[in-house]
């Protein structure tokens, strides 16, 4: 009986460990565009340094303070860019690799913006029941080719605050403002 018993959970450990790292999208195939690139941007801050790096915002300053809060649950940040010289450096091969990921269960598209000049942006989310357990932004060009992962609760109410922040880049997103009175009288 304890034999069947360890044999089940062996069986059953790789499926619960996946199911923790299934927010976490897996980059390293992409290691091999370095040295094709102009510039490389390669951010890996996991959960141990997302703790050491709240401590550096202020609880003073009110965007800081907004900053901590939102990377307080969070498990970690991972950017990978590159920025080529010249177009088709990279195959569509080495971006089928981070999509298969977000066809994944619980991913769901929610953004996918097609530009002939300014290429391709998608926007996934990792549901978790009704919740946001992580977040994966794919942008694609001619000359370049970037993934955002954020890995844990993500309240899209205050993400916004994160660009700019922590190796997130600019990602366009607009925070809405209070309409003042005088607005609505116009």
């Amino acid at each position: 009986m304890k034999t069947l018993l360890i044999a089940f959970l062996i069986t059953l450990a790789p499926a619960l460990v996946a199911n923790a790292q299934d927010s976490r999208i897996q980059m390293a195939g992409l290691d091999h565009l370095a040295t094709k690139a102009s510039q490389t941007v390669d951010v890996n801050i996991d959960e141990r340094l997302m703790r050491m790096a709240a401590k550096l915002f202020s609880d003073k300053d009110e965007d800081e303070r907004q900053v901590k809060a939102l990377i307080a649950n969070l498990k970690g940040i991972y950017v990978k860019s590159f920025e080529f010289d010249t177009g088709g450096q990279y195959a569509a091969a080495d971006v089928e690799t981070i999509r298969t990921q977000l066809r994944g269960p619980g991913w769901t598209r929610l953004v996918n913006v097609t530009s002939k000049r300014e290429g391709m942006l998608e926007v996934y989310l990792l549901f978790n029941a009704d919740k946001v357990g992580g977040l994966a932004v794919l942008h694609t060009d001619d000359k370049q080719l970037t993934i955002v992962n954020i890995v844990g609760p993500v309240d899209l109410d205050k993400l916004a605050k994160l660009e700019g922040q922590l190796g997130v880049p600019e990602l366009g997103i607009e925070q809405q403002k209070p309409k003042a009175k005088n607005d609505d009288e116009k």
